[in-house]
């Protein structure tokens, strides 16, 4: 490729709207523009990347035994409506008629359209196991798209869906999977941690996230580093903080806590350590035709509520935090000082495990300006429910009993998971078994966010000059910079010499024929984040000298005339088999 026939749009400036390094570069280096909310064109330069993560992607689900295919982006919401998800989806899914006024959807996901095919398809247990899977473009509603391909509305996504006969066979389809998805994020050059996630709206049993470590990231990581343990934070397991409760050693009493409604300023006031104070957390469930249920969830004072644990606790599917009113009613008292002894009107109970074991413990007394110091369970307090209901903090065990965990940022890349039945039941994608009787497929499903790895690559890899690519993904490889190419036949004869060699080994290379002043550019190349650049001008060539820099190189080294190419040609293919 040679730049006068290739578009590049490189900024001096990032957008205002563009907020992370990862948007602001990707605007800057040309790679993308803003078309509305969220939504983006791939320029050339963007789209080589895009093509080159997609091509990493399909070798390895072809190598692991999956099969491409390729389903619509609109989706009939019959579909939906089987599965449950038309309902439970919520505003994300987006939702429009045609013009003869029949309900679709722009696909966010392809879980229903993949197993309409397989109920129309797979008949037999002789069928099984197959993985299917498509690289597409996708469309969820987000309510505020933002950080650019981060989180945009419309992606590309690579989504794979296996169907086996058996969980053992759905636990093998996920091993292969999960391996694949290990050799895609290694060949790509990133830091990458896989850890184990909630299934959210897909539903299912079990699942594993890909994360890309970086700063920036929107999800926080619980790992210990002495282990193979790591988790998102919203699914680690929160172990009790402390050993069997201790007995009670302090009297129960009301005591005058004025203006202190937050559980720091009680600890401060009362000069205690904030572990010893207990935070209330009001919730409500509805029941038709009757009033609410009132949950009142107990946490350590320097403990946070994990809504994603707290929703799967039995009744509480669906929660909501309730409402002024509804405290005042059942409390007697307005949020600050709200605690579980003298409630209004009963209310359900669940302690975290570690306060279930706390002893002595201050709770509000559901009078303003009063907090109850003292409190001990069973003597007075009935013994609650237990549950894990709270966030993992760095210094926490490891729930593999095998350190402590340390918490990073990471940015989600791929998702695996464990669908079991889900579907298949809902659907009726049903196979003859061995005997004859026909049985729901347990079913599988694999995605990977292509545009997103991008985003995330550059989180990862970047200077304040620009982009520092992963070779793998880089949209070229070298660049061949001459000095004076339209002015110095000695330079664009050697240039185009290069140019030529190094294509006809397979290096995808750029000859930059444009006649720019060097400052122009360098700094265009830098910003694009091209790993190696080959600088050829008169003055080199009269010492049988060319420059070579890498893209993380602080300096230049110069190269020997006739061994250019090969140098380079090797320190492309050496990056590429790491």
């Amino acid at each position: 490729m040679k730049a006068s026939r290739f578009f590049i749009g490189t900024l001096k400036e990032a957008p205002a709207d563009a907020e992370i390094v990862g948007h602001k570069l990707m605007m800057r280096a040309g790679m993308i523009r803003r078309v509305a909310g969220g939504i983006y064109d791939y320029l050339p330069i963007g789209l080589r990347s895009v093509r080159k993560v997609e091509a990493i992607v399909r070798e390895e689900m072809n190598r692991a035994g999956a099969l491409e295919l390729l389903m619509p982006a609109v989706q009939p919401a019959e579909l939906w409506q089987e599965s449950g998800r038309w309902e439970q989806y919520g505003p994300e899914l987006l939702r429009f008629k045609d013009r003869h006024e029949r309900d679709f959807v722009m696909g966010p996901t392809h879980e229903e359209v993949v197993t309409d095919i397989a109920r129309r398809e797979l008949k037999s247990y002789r069928q099984l196991p197959v993985n299917f899977y498509q690289i597409q473009t996708k469309f969820r509603d987000e309510i505020r798209p933002r950080f650019g391909v981060m989180r945009g509305r419309e992606f590309i996504m690579k989504d794979a869906y296996s169907f086996d006969k058996d969980k053992d066979g759905l636990a093998e389809s996920y091993r292969k999977m999960y391996d694949a998805y290990v050799r895609v994020f290694t060949r790509i050059g990133l830091e990458f941690r896989a850890v184990a996630a909630d299934n959210g709206s897909i539903g299912g049993s079990g699942s594993h996230e890909f994360h890309v470590i970086a700063e920036t990231g929107e999800d926080d990581i619980a790992y210990c580093p002495t282990s193979d343990f790591a988790a998102n934070v919203e699914a680690a397991e929160g172990l009790p903080l402390i050993a069997p409760r201790a007995a009670p050693a302090q009297e129960l009493k009301k005591t005058p806590t004025p203006g202190k409604a937050k559980c720091e300023a009680v600890a401060e006031y009362l000069n205690i350590p904030l572990e010893s104070t207990i935070k209330s957390i009001i919730l409500a469930t509805d029941n038709e035709g009757a009033e609410p249920t009132i949950w009142l969830l107990m946490l350590r004072g320097d403990h946070s509520l994990n809504d994603i644990k707290t929703g799967k606790l039995p009744g509480l599917a669906g929660y909501r935090f309730a409402t002024e009113a509804e405290i005042v009613e059942w409390f007697g008292t307005p949020p600050g000082y709200l605690g579980p002894i003298g409630t209004k009107k009963p209310v359900r109970v669940i302690a975290d495990r570690t306060v279930a074991n706390m002893s002595d413990f201050v709770v509000g007394s559901n009078d303003v300006d009063f907090h109850t110091t003292g409190v001990n369970w069973g003597r007075d307090l009935p013994e609650p429910e237990v549950a894990d209901i709270r966030n993992v903090v760095a210094g926490d065990p490891s729930p593999d009993g095998k350190g402590v965990l340390e918490i990073c940022r990471g940015i989600e890349v791929g998702h695996v998971f464990q669908l079991g039945t889900k579907y298949s039941e809902a659907m009726g994608a049903t196979f003859l078994d061995e005997g004859g009787k026909p049985a729901p497929m347990q079913m599988g499903c694999y995605g990977i966010g292509v545009t997103r790895v991008l985003g995330a690559a550059i989180e990862q890899n970047f200077d304040d000059r620009g982009i520092i690519w992963p070779e793998a993904i880089a949209p070229f490889e070298i660049v061949i910079c001459p000095m004076g190419y339209d002015r110095s036949d000695a330079v664009r004869e050697q240039a185009d010499k290069l140019y030529a060699t190094l294509q006809a080994a397979g290096i995808d290379v750029i000859l930059d024929d444009r006649g720019e002043r060097p400052g122009v550019m360098f700094a265009d190349w830098e910003l694009i984040g091209v790993p190696h650049r080959i600088v050829i001008g008169d003055r080199g060539l009269k010492e049988g000298k060319l420059e070579y820099q890498g893209r993380r190189d602080t300096e230049a080294t110069l190269l020997p005339v006739d061994d250019a190419a090969n140098v380079v040609i090797e320190k492309v293919r050496a990056a590429l088999a790491k």
